[in-house]
C-alpha cells in the first residue's frame, strides 16, 4: 500500500462510516462509486499500472453538467448511472471526475486490440443511454474517450500529453501555489539578473563564435517542455552550420537502448571528438557556457532555472510509458538534479528517476541546494548550467 492510498484510508476509518464518504451510496450488488478525490487516485494508480504491464486502458468522462442544473437531478443522475452500469465489468472503476459535474469511468487493462475496443465500448454506452434516457437529456449531455497511453505515442506532436488522462498533476493543490508563484518569482529575477551581469560575457562569446565560423551565434532547437510543448530552445552555436542530427540521433538511441555500456562513456547527449565541433565550440561545450542563453528561455518562461533537462522531440520518441512522466506538471531547467549528482556517470533510467525525485520532492529549499551546487559541478566539467 503506497502512502497515498494509506492516508485516504485511515483518514476514512478515523471515525464509524466515514469509509462510505471515499464513495456515493450504491445498491450492495453495483460495484463502488468514488468522489472526486479517490476516483482520481484510483487514475493515478491505473496509469502507474500500465506502466508496468503495457495494457491500455480507456477514461470515459460524461460530462452532466447541463443536466444537473436542471430539476429532478437525483432522478436523472440515477437513470444515467443505471444506463452506464450494463456496460461496466467488475474491474472497471467508476466515480465523480468532477464532483456533480462530470463522471468517469476507467476501463482497466484492455486486453484486445483498444481501438476494437474503444469502438465496441463507445457503441455500448450510446446504445444504453438512448435506451434508458430522454432524447433531451441525451442532448445536455457530453461524452469523450480517452486511451491510455495516447495511441499515437510520437513526442514530435505539439500537443502530445491528454491532458485529461492527468488531473492529479495538472492541477496544482491550493496549498503548493504560494512556493511555485515565489519559484516563478525566483526565475524571473534570477534570469534577468544573470543576463545583466553575465552581458559581457554574452558580447565575447557571440563575436568568438561570430569571427571563428560562419553562420549565426545562436543556436535554436526544438525542445519538448512542460507537458510536452514544444519551444525553441536557445544556446551559442558550437558546431558548424548545416549539420545533420543523424549522428546524435544515434547516439541517443544508444544511450538509451544500450544504457549499461553508455553509461561508462563521457559525456550525456554530448558527442566527443565530434569534427563538427568549432573551436570555439568545444571550448563552451566544455564550461557550459554555450547554456547561457536559456537564460532567455526563461525569461520568456518556457523553462526554469531548475528543473529536469528538456529533451528532443527525436529522444522522446523512444520514451519508456514511464519516462515520460519527468515532462508533466513540471517546467524543464537549465540546472537539475540529474546535473550536480554526477551526469555522465548515471544510466538514461537512473536520469530519469532523478528528474521524478525532483518533481516529486519538490519544495523551494531543493531547487536553492541544487543552485548553490551547480557552480561547482561546472568547474569541475560533470554538471551544466
Amino acid at each position: 500500500m503506497n502512502l497515498l492510498t494509506k492516508s485516504i484510508m485511515e483518514k476514512a476509518l478515523a471515525a464509524p462510516g466515514n469509509l462510505m464518504k471515499l464513495m456515493d451510496h450504491s445498491p450492495d450488488n453495483d460495484p463502488p462509486f468514488y468522489n472526486e478525490t479517490y476516483f482520481r487516485h484510483m487514475l493515478r494508480v491505473e496509469r502507474m499500472r500500465t506502466e508496468r504491464s503495457k495494457k491500455h486502458f480507456l477514461l470515459l468522462l460524461v460530462d452532466i453538467s447541463e443536466v444537473m442544473v436542471k430539476n429532478h437531478q437525483e432522478e436523472t443522475l440515477a437513470n444515467i448511472k443505471a444506463a452506464l452500469l450494463p456496460s461496466l465489468r467488475e474491474v472497471d472503476v467508476r466515480g465523480w471526475y468532477h464532483n456533480d459535474h462530470t463522471i468517469g469511468i476507467i476501463f482497466t487493462e484492455i486486453q484486445e486490440g483498444p481501438d476494437n475496443f474503444t469502438d465496441i465500448i463507445i457503441r455500448k454506452i450510446y446504445d444504453r443511454l438512448s435506451q434508458q434516457l430522454d432524447p433531451d437529456i441525451i442532448k445536455r449531455i457530453s461524452i469523450s474517450f480517452h486511451l491510455f497511453p495516447e495511441s499515437h505515442g510520437n513526442m514530435a506532436l505539439d500537443e502530445p500529453f491528454n491532458i485529461f488522462l492527468y488531473p492529479d498533476l495538472t492541477r496544482k493543490s491550493i496549498g503548493r501555489n504560494i512556493p511555485f508563484g515565489v519559484k516563478k518569482v525566483i526565475d524571473l529575477v534570477g534570469s534577468a539578473t544573470a543576463l545583466l551581469l553575465f552581458a559581457p560575457l554574452f558580447i565575447a562569446i557571440a563575436l568568438a563564435v561570430k569571427l571563428t565560423s560562419p553562420g549565426p551565434v545562436f543556436f535554436k532547437q526544438e525542445r519538448v517542455g512542460l507537458n510536452g510543448k514544444i519551444f525553441p530552445m536557445l544556446k551559442f552555436r558550437s558546431m558548424e552550420t548545416n549539420c545533420d542530427s543523424k549522428k546524435h540521433q544515434d547516439y541517443v538511441k544508444k544511450f538509451i537502448n544500450d544504457q549499461k555500456n553508455c553509461a561508462t562513456e563521457p559525456g550525456v547527449f554530448k558527442l566527443t571528438n565530434d569534427s563538427r565541433i568549432t573551436k570555439v565550440g568545444s571550448f563552451i561545450r566544455k564550461t557550459s557556457l554555450d547554456e547561457l542563453p536559456q537564460f532567455i528561455n526563461v525569461l520568456k518562461g518556457d523553462m526554469s532555472l531548475v528543473g529536469p533537462r528538456p529533451p528532443i522531440p527525436y529522444e522522446c520518441a523512444l520514451y519508456d510509458i514511464w519516462h515520460r512522466r519527468r515532462l508533466l506538471s513540471c517546467k524543464p531547467g537549465i540546472t537539475g538534479l540529474w546535473q550536480v549528482l554526477g551526469r555522465s556517470r548515471t544510466t538514461f533510467d537512473e536520469m530519469v528517476r532523478l528528474d521524478l525525485k525532483y518533481i516529486r520532492e519538490w519544495c523551494l529549499w531543493l531547487d536553492i541546494k541544487i543552485l548553490l551546487m551547480t557552480p561547482k559541478a561546472v568547474i569541475d566539467g560533470t554538471g551544466a548550467l
